[in-house]
């Protein structure tokens, strides 16, 4: 009998033991399921963040670089000479100065191009343009600003690849940027660096012809910019095109500028609307607060544009304005920088009519001035 009983609490002892074993394994099977349901929802989710709601185009983080455009972006630059023929302008020394060499930026598929003054020369002057197929054609300037250092040039060409323009108030401190040119002449053409904004809205004095010039609200970037890259492109990652390379400083390692591309939209979207620009003056010559500090240390202003000079033949002459006076705002648009007012102006015509808000000696003073044709 004891034995009997010893074998019945045996056999419950290990039916208990199975049982626990099978909750485990169910348990098990339970958790793991869940976990990977989990899972499955996780990766979904991660997917669905890097793609857009709207049309299913992949959102790409801040600074990540559309490769397929900084190719197509490098068949817009162009070289720019002076004359018709240069041969190989690396053994040439100062061949920038010598030759005339530089790069541009095609900004429309019928010929028009960007570049600086100093590259291409003066309005109605003559320049040659070498194209990505290495084609070469005679370009004229129909427009171009030396206080700014920029020139449009147009040839005549069609179905040219361009680079479509970017927002240069839209950018920010460490972003990436590629600079794109023809540095030590056409030997090493299309040439690409890659480096990111150092700062925004600098202002920057250079001696030319024994003579002062300050350049205002540059972008200033540590990608490598040499001879031959002046009126080359500074491109954001998606290949837009945000300001036209200037100037280096020539002692200092990692220091590059550019002309920020807005300044000079409301001429290239005249010249795509009408295929001709006419530029109005207001005939002053004027500083903001980042320049006027190389100028007098004394003046200090804090917004508005500074006037120093008021030209004797144009359309303030004979107004109530004068030399000292601060330009605090022009119609309806408040002015800190003087490519504030710039702009304002070229998005203007010769023979329209601004108010400008002036303050002199603390006082506010307001003209009307008709704005006249640039020659």
């Amino acid at each position: 009998m004891y034995y009997e009983e010893k074998k019945k609490n045996k056999e419950k002892l290990i039916l208990y033991l199975l049982m626990v074993v099978i909750i485990a394994l169910l348990f098990i099977l339970i958790i793991k399921s869940e976990v990977g349901d989990i899972s499955a929802v996780n990766q979904y989710q991660a997917q669905k963040v890097n793609f857009d709601e709207n049309d299913g185009e992949e959102i790409k983080p801040q600074n990540s670089t559309n490769l397929k455009s900084i190719d197509q972006s490098v068949k817009a630059i162009v070289g720019i000479s002076k004359l018709k023929q240069s041969g190989s302008s690396i053994f040439v020394n100062n061949a920038e100065q010598k030759l005339g060499l530089g790069s541009g930026v095609v900004i429309t598929d019928n010929g028009y191009i960007l570049t600086n003054q100093h590259v291409a020369g003066n309005k109605y002057s003559s320049c040659y343009v070498t194209l990505d197929d290495a084609n070469t054609y005679e370009g004229s300037v129909v427009w171009s600003d030396s206080n700014i250092d920029l020139a449009i040039v147009k040839i005549n060409k069609a179905s040219l690849d361009y680079l479509p323009l970017g927002d240069s108030d839209d950018l920010k401190l460490a972003q990436d940027v590629f600079a794109i040119g023809n540095p030590l002449g056409l030997d090493f053409q299309k040439t690409v660096t890659k480096g990111i904004i150092s700062s925004l809205n600098r202002t920057i004095k250079i001696e030319e012809e024994n003579q002062n010039v300050y350049m205002e609200d540059l972008i200033q970037t540590d990608a490598t910019i040499n001879e031959g890259n002046s009126g080359g492109a500074l491109i954001n990652t998606e290949g837009q095109l945000i300001g036209i390379n200037s100037v280096k400083i020539n002692n200092a390692e990692g220091i590059g500028f550019a002309v920020p591309i807005n300044i000079v939209k409301p001429i290239i979207n005249k010249l795509i609307a009408g295929g001709k620009f006419d530029e109005a003056w207001l005939g002053i010559y004027g500083y903001d607060k980042e320049a006027i500090q190389y100028l007098n240390s004394n003046i200090k202003i804090e917004n508005g544009i500074y006037v120093a000079q008021i030209a004797s033949d144009g359309p303030l002459a004979g107004l109530d304005i004068q030399e000292g006076d601060i330009i605090m705002q022009i119609d309806e648009t408040k002015l800190n920088k003087m490519n504030e007012l710039k702009k304002y102006i070229y998005n203007k015509s010769p023979g329209d009519q601004v108010k400008l808000k002036l303050q002199r000696n603390g006082r506010e003073l307001i003209i009307d001035v008709k704005l006249a044709m640039k020659s």
